[in-house]
Order: structure tokens, then sequence, then C-alpha cells
């Protein structure tokens, strides 16, 4: 998993509350189990209509996704951070998040960022009156910044889970960070079991 320390990047504005897991990636994109592959497949309902605003030239290359509340309810799949991540995103910034989406999004490197209401609004109104809007996200400081630190915000995560992300840990990496241990078990237990191999 790709480490997440600071984030400088572009901001696109997805003006809707409630997004589900199955408008973030549709089921008819879900025949693989590989993390990637699946950001032809993101939005895909909505990027029919030349206005969305993804489809937008000057959304090219963004990788913060700023929402309302409540996104990635629905459906449990886990496809859904895996689409954001292979279509360029590494953090989304909402008032509130599906408890599923939220716990997915952490197991595979991405950041769910929450912040209050008054924020995101204010984060929507620079988004829109600024072309080029950009955001730095650094994660060491928990900190939501304005590219010239005029708007400086908080958010909160469970330290655990800021560890992962910071050294780019998802569960098979911090299992493997015990691999001599597992190895030395395996080797004790075909001589005491020789039977089982």
């Amino acid at each position: 998993m790709e480490k997440l320390t600071v984030l400088n990047g572009l901001v696109v504005p997805l003006d809707r509350a409630n997004v589900d897991t199955d408008q973030i990636i549709p089921k008819e994109y879900l025949s693989s189990i590989k993390r990637t592959g699946f950001g032809e497949g993101l939005f895909a309902a909505w990027r029919k209509d030349p206005s969305f605003v993804l489809n937008q030239s000057r959304f090219k290359g963004t990788t913060i996704l700023l929402a309302r509340r409540n996104f990635g309810c629905g459906s449990s799949r886990e496809h859904a951070p895996w689409a954001l991540m292979d279509g360029g995103f590494r953090c989304v910034i909402a008032p509130s998040f599906a408890d599923i989406f939220f716990n997915n999004s952490f197991k595979n490197g991405f950041l769910p960022v929450v912040l209050t209401e008054s924020e995101v609004d204010r984060l929507f109104h620079e988004c829109n009156a600024f072309p080029g809007f950009r955001l730095i996200i650094d994660l060491e400081q928990q900190t939501v910044a304005t590219t010239d630190s005029s708007l400086v915000m908080r958010f909160d995560i469970d330290p655990f889970r800021k560890y992962c992300l910071l050294n780019g840990l998802d569960e098979i990496g911090l299992t493997l960070r015990h691999a001599e241990k597992i190895r030395a078990f395996e080797a004790q237990r075909k001589a005491r079991y020789p039977w089982y191999f």
C-alpha cells in the first residue's frame, strides 16, 4: 500500500449528499477482485451527462474529492474506494460517511476526512470561486489547509489508522512485519506435526 503523508491536490466539488456505492462504482463493473481497473466505471452513470463535474477539463488530475454528508452509503462493496483510487483520488472530504465505506477506505490506503458542515460549505464556496483550487492535507498534523494557509482546519483520525496510512500498511503489510516469527512458528509446527504436511 502506498504511504500517505502530505497530499497537495486539486479539488473537485461533488455537490451531492447521500452518494451511494452503486453511484461510485455501478454493479456491472464489479467482475474483478483485483484492486485496479475500476477507474473507467467511476461515477459511470453520472459521467454520461457532459456537464457532470468530473467531465469538466478544469478538474482533470484531481486527487481530492469534496462531497456532502453520508458519502459512501448503500452496499458494502470494497470496490468503491478501489474505484476512487483508480480514478486518481487519494482523499474525500465530507461532513459524514457511511460506516462500511469509511472502514473500507482506511483498509485500502484511501483517506476519508470528516469536517463540519460549515467547513465543507466554505470549501465548496472556495472551490467554485477559484479555478484550480487546491488543498494541502497533512496527515501527520491532521490538517486541511489552503495553499496560502489562510484557512486551516483540523480533523480527527484514529491513531492506529493514521499509523497505517503514514507507513503504507494494510492488513497484509501489518502481518508481514512478523514474517520471521511466522516462519519460525511454521517450522516448529512442521517438525512437531509432520503428518499435516
